[in-house]
């Protein structure tokens, strides 16, 4: 639930008429969500945004399904995917289901020669390793080591990097993503308890107003197809907007853990919801201080929804051998908890310094090939004694 921003110059009343310096009409774009009812923004183009001149391509890029056993666990090892040099075709579907879609990418190098527009879905962009820009039609955004991108479905964007090491943890959501509703008043506004407040919520800047005439791909993606279509102006040609539909950022780092005096359960860690599915962020906090507590979890049942958990920096004190950039995937109805030994040993721990991503989905994930390809195996018997 982003709020409301203005970016640029836009007339004093929407939908009257607003003149350029030559006296020609900006081209007003309602852009919205769920018919006229969600959220959305007021953009004015120097050309008309409709200028299709081609469209030359089409091609598949729907995850592929594995013939895998969706009722036990799973460990991917994320840094086995290899890098590339094309954004697009460095994002490797790991875990899909007809809600969202769970992507890892270590794109080599900056989008150069296309624009891209994923018409499908709001992509939740984490950046485990890189820096660099996003640059949208609705302006800029720098990013670094930490940083959840929001970018709403039907944003033209393309990402600079300013680094060849690059990884990316993406959910590809088919369903609006917000803030969680627990979190705000009746009006929108983030409340006292809520780990994080509107202050933390970076918005786009640099507002790009390109006046160009020419040939410009746009990689559009609709119903799991890309379809390469030339526009006849540039994309970025807004010279301002306003609104509630837009791209922003946040930081795992500006998320305030929830704590108590025993082991508090996954929703305070709540950062982002849907109606199809949550994502978690777990930060570096103090741990439960009841003079007995037991820091570890407590074995649970996601009896509802399956859990996956990317593993970023830190101890990972309730899993053995665990790594950045692995992700475990703990389907509904399996038992879970804490590996052999990992509740003694936390006894007497104060705090904890893991930083993870965790997405509970409730609709059955399925693996890919491309997942099952970076799976161990054996994970599943790692609670043996």
């Amino acid at each position: 639930m982003p709020f409301y921003h203005k970016l640029g110059n836009i007339p004093h009343k929407r939908h009257t008429q607003f003149r350029k310096p030559d006296g020609n009409l900006y081209y007003e774009q309602l852009f919205g969500t769920i018919g006229f009812d969600g959220m959305s923004s007021n953009l004015y183009h120097l050309h008309r945004p409709t200028q299709v001149k081609e469209i030359k391509n089409q091609y598949s890029v729907a995850p592929k399904i594995a013939k895998a056993n969706n009722m036990h666990s799973y460990r991917m090892k994320g840094f086995q995917v290899k890098p590339e040099n094309d954004y697009l075709k460095s994002r490797k579907a790991v875990l899909t289901n007809s809600d969202c879609t769970i992507i890892l990418a270590a794109p080599k190098q900056s989008q150069t020669d296309y624009f891209y527009k994923n018409t499908d879905a709001d992509e939740l962009i984490f950046i485990h390793k890189g820096s660099g820009k996003l640059r949208t039609h609705m302006g800029n955004l720098d990013f670094k080591y930490g940083d959840y991108l929001l970018v709403p479905r039907g944003i033209i964007y393309k990402i600079e990097f300013n680094t060849e090491d690059n990884r990316l943890f993406i959910v590809e959501s088919r369903r609006p993503i917000y803030t969680p509703k627990r979190y705000r008043n009746w009006f929108g506004q983030l409340l006292e308890h809520s780990p994080f407040c509107e202050r933390d919520l970076r918005h786009p800047h640099e507002i790009e107003s390109h006046d160009e005439k020419g040939d410009f791909l746009i990689k559009v993606k609709k119903q799991d197809d890309i379809f390469d279509m030339v526009y006849a102006t540039h994309p970025f040609d807004v010279v301002g907007y306003d609104g509630y539909n837009y791209p922003y950022a946040f930081s795992i780092h500006d998320f305030e853990p929830i704590t108590g005096r025993i082991h508090q359960p996954p929703p305070v860690h709540q950062t982002f919801e849907t109606d199809a599915f949550v994502v978690c962020s777990f930060v570096p906090r103090k741990y439960d201080y009841h003079p007995e507590s037991i820091p570890a979890p407590y074995n649970h049942s996601n009896i509802d929804s399956d859990e996956v958990i990317y593993y970023v920096d830190g101890d990972f004190m309730s899993r053995n051998d665990i790594a950045p950039g692995h992700i475990s995937l703990h389907p509904a109805g399996i038992p879970h908890g804490p590996h052999p030994g990992a509740t003694e040993r936390s006894i007497g721990q104060t705090e904890t310094e893991e930083l993870a991503v965790m997405v509970d989905t409730f609709k059955p994930l399925q693996v890919t090939e491309e997942g099952l390809a970076i799976t161990d195996g054996s994970y599943h018997k790692s609670w043996l004694e």
